[in-house]
């Protein structure tokens, strides 16, 4: 009996030893960059910069009319009433410079933040369909090397980017 058991544990160790896991990977990169939600972003984000710098634009060109004019009083006017609009004038262009830094860092934040936003909705998605489709890993496959080699079948890139963008569709068909 006693040998009965051993032989039963070391059968159930040996069978637990041989579990097979499903591992694949993903290109990370391919992922976040060819999901349709990030190029809407880029699309709508892309038009508020040019937005912004044809603001940028308008202020500068209108700084240098007003310099210009300025420049062309200069000479008829004295000296401390031509100090006093050249400093104004001076405060004047380092607000608005100011300004539009103040401005150009708030579109760079919203822009990163919705980008991270994105990337760990995509790693989320990742992680639910490796739970769904009974994935033991679901490796990243990115610029660094995480990834060296794996052979096509294990790459599930363009499945998972496609259920991601199919997911986002019917999203977007829900919100309508």
């Amino acid at each position: 009996m006693k040998k009965l058991i051993v032989a039963l544990i070391l059968l159930v160790g040996f069978t637990s030893c041989q579990e097979q896991h499903k591992i694949a990977f993903v290109d990370n990169s391919k992922v976040v960059n060819e999901y349709e939600k990030k190029k809407k972003f880029e699309a709508k984000f892309q038009a508020k910069i040019n937005t912004f710098n044809k603001k940028v634009d308008s202020l500068d060109q209108a700084i240098k009319i007003e310099a210009q004019l300025f420049q062309n009083r200069a000479a008829t006017m004295n000296k401390t009433k031509a100090e006093q609009e050249y400093n104004a004038l001076l405060s004047k262009k380092q607000m608005q410079d100011y300004q539009i830094g103040s401005e150009e860092k708030a579109l760079q934040a919203e822009g990163q933040k919705n980008i991270d936003t994105l990337v760990k909705e995509v790693k989320a998605f990742i992680k639910d369909y490796g739970k769904t489709n009974g994935y033991t890993f679901i490796l990243g496959a990115n610029e660094a090397g995480s990834v060296l080699y794996g052979t096509e079948g294990t790459d599930i890139t363009e499945v998972v980017l496609e259920a991601l963008n199919k997911k986002y569709e019917d999203e977007k068909t829900a919100e309508q």
